[in-house]
């Protein structure tokens, strides 16, 4: 109960720190990220955010542009309106003949264990922990992170991709170059694999980290992000709703849909255990209702100029007093 107060609390004071514009989109998806029960310690609930822009051909990016962005009031996967026709219709037709998996649009996750690796191979621990899932060897080239563009791309036309992205994207170049000469292989057109291809609007692994950083805490996302935060941990996560919103997945990356240890078959157990690990997990909803919208730039209270006023305004309510306040009378009865 008390763990359960403390996370109400805290996310409370969070949301309202980010509707106030007083932290950045950042600092909040990494906050739900970590109430949400995602760890960097965890590749199986690592960290997760979205993909903000959609624009990866252009020679210069306009950031003020709303076509160079990503609609961020679907998942990846109802991105592109054909491939949504044929999840739709896989959907309607999956019947599970023991009546034990629920329907879902994918097959696949937005936030695994590969996801993460296929990211983050570059940098240790992270290419070790890869040799270690590929059992000694690294991947086949053509499966690795190659190009910026060309894993959009797949995101938003393969069936079984609709991964998102990592925290690293927004703040570590390091995860797009090959800085330790890692032999990553040669794709079947003859290209090596080595340093990640970026856009033609970076130059390089630096101004990409902070063109997308940029994006990410611009005004276009920031009026857009709260309808993400309600796919990923709010109210479009579950139920009915997420149905509508093509947005379900397998039943076992859920929360509480299946209890490992009441499983009596050990080897079933593993196996499920062993299964959910690899799948990647849907993070711990937050919200049962909409998440209300950022405040708007120019719109921002006086307030928030004094942070003392505001903090008296708007955290203050949500501190516990002591006992012996609650018990005091108040002066002068």
């Amino acid at each position: 109960p008390y763990t359960t107060l403390f996370r109400s609390l805290r996310l409370a004071a969070a949301t309202a720190f980010w509707q106030q514009r007083l932290i950045s989109n950042f600092e909040y998806l990494m906050e739900l990220n970590t109430l949400a029960g995602r760890s960097p310690n965890d590749l199986a609930q690592y960290p997760v955010l979205p993909w903000v822009l959609s624009n990866y051909e252009a020679e210069r990016l306009d950031l003020d542009d709303p076509a160079n962005y990503r609609d961020l009031s679907k998942p990846v996967g109802a991105l592109n309106e054909e491939r949504l026709e044929l999840i739709q219709q896989r959907y309607e037709e999956f019947e599970d003949p023991e009546n034990v998996v629920p329907k879902f649009h994918y097959g696949s996750h937005y936030s695994s264990e590969g996801v993460v690796l296929y990211y983050l191979l570059r940098i240790e621990p992270f290419t070790t922990l890869a040799l270690e899932l590929q059992g000694g060897k690294f991947d086949h080239a053509d499966r690795m992170f190659f190009s910026m563009r060309q894993t959009w791309e797949n995101a938003l036309t393969n069936l079984s991709d609709v991964k998102e992205l990592v925290p690293e994207m927004f703040y570590q170049p390091e995860v797009l170059r090959n800085d330790n000469g890692f032999p990553l292989g040669v794709r079947a057109g003859g290209k090596r694999v080595d340093d990640v291809e970026l856009p033609p609007w970076a130059s390089s692994a630096d101004e990409f980290v902070a063109l997308h950083r940029r994006a990410l805490e611009s005004d276009i996302v920031s009026s857009m992000l709260h309808r993400w935060i309600d796919l990923i941990f709010g109210y479009s996560q579950r139920g009915k709703v997420a149905i509508e919103a093509c947005n379900t997945f397998y039943y076992l990356t859920y929360e509480g849909e299946v209890d490992v240890d009441s499983i009596p078959d050990v080897h079933l157990r593993a196996a499920t255990l062993e299964q959910i690990r690899h799948f990647g997990q849907t993070p711990m909803q937050l919200f049962k209702r909409r998440h209300n919208p950022r405040a708007e730039a120019t719109g921002i209270p006086r307030s928030i100029r004094d942070p003392a006023a505001w903090e008296a305004s708007h955290i203050q309510p949500f501190i516990i007093r002591p006992f012996s306040d609650l018990a005091a009378p108040p002066a002068g009865e």
